[in-house]
């Protein structure tokens, strides 16, 4: 990968919740002085890992257990490429996109990850809601009646997250155009419905917007912070928010900052979802730069 890239995403969530804090009950995370939601950018490279894998691609870290159904370890899983950090790089496209560290004869080597994403948050506040039910089987203590569940959900939230791809660090990590291709096919379809956000707590995902920002190759720097250059307009106030429809989203800011970046932008890309409603269409948000659809479809 020879171009630096940049990127901006939004999913949203409803009645889900999209990243539990194992430190607080499993509640959604949420700023407590803004009401803002935010996800950790280690779910999200969750999310793509196990997508990648769904996709035919060989991932390192992922959950595997031995004969014994033991958890196996970072260790077992590095011996399996015969303790070479090089094999790893050419057969495990996740520490090609976001790096790793394996130790080799009492010493560490480490890759800095070429991909990095910042953590993502709510274009708007949101309202936890608490669901409480119980369960058909009884317990061994409740042996009448079945136990009480509680679920900590957020009605709505739409998350925008940012990231960018280093065009130094790939040379480290031999990160390449179609590796970036796969990882942005498994954001969109891992959000949409793959195995790890169809279950209980976490169906409720869609992908809405995607877009990737090539720079020429030889340029060193890059707009940034793309996910502050995004809001959304709406006529509710922001915890009664329920549906993408309800909103508007506005990227005047974006375009304002792509007519700065032009001469040194190469290509815009970008995939949007359904029932999205933009204030000004994609075409004329980069109307100064070549544009073009992600080719992946839905089917």
């Amino acid at each position: 990968m020879k171009n630096r890239r940049e990127f901006l995403f939004l999913y949203d969530v409803s009645w889900a919740n999209p990243n539990g804090d194992p430190m607080d009950e499993n509640k959604p995370r949420i700023d407590e002085e803004t009401g803002i939601n935010y996800v950790t950018d280690v779910r999200l490279k969750r999310t793509v890992r196990d997508q990648l894998v769904d996709m035919g691609y060989e991932v390192f870290l992922k959950e595997e257990r031995d004969e014994n159904d033991k958890l196996k370890t970072k260790e077992d899983i590095f011996s399996k490429y015969g303790n070479d950090y090089q094999k790893v790089l050419d057969k495990c496209i996740d520490i090609r996109l976001f790096g790793g560290t394996f130790a080799i004869k009492n010493q560490q080597r480490s890759f800095t990850g070429p991909v990095q994403f910042k953590f993502g948050k709510s274009l708007h506040r949101v309202k936890p809601e608490l669901v409480k039910g119980t369960t058909v089987m009884p317990s061994a203590e409740q042996k009448a009646q079945g136990t009480m569940t509680e679920v900590h959900v957020l009605p709505y939230s739409l998350i925008a997250f940012y990231g960018i791809a280093n065009e130094k660090a790939a040379k480290d990590t031999k990160l390449k155009d179609e590796d970036v291709d796969a990882m942005l096919k498994a954001m969109w379809f891992g959000h949409k419905g793959s195995t790890d956000v169809i279950s209980r707590s976490k169906f409720g995902h869609e992908p809405r917007l995607l877009i990737e920002i090539i720079y020429k190759e030889g340029t060193l720097t890059h707009m940034g912070e793309l996910d502050k250059l995004v809001k959304i307009n709406t006529d509710k106030r922001d915890e009664e928010i329920r549906d993408i429809e309800e909103v508007e989203i506005d990227l005047t800011k974006l375009k304002e900052k792509v007519e700065k970046y032009k001469d040194k932008i190469k290509k815009v890309r970008y995939k949007l979802g359904d029932r999205v409603r933009l204030k000004e269409g994609i075409e004329s948000v980069f109307e100064c730069v070549e544009v073009e659809k992600l080719d992946f479809e839905d089917s």
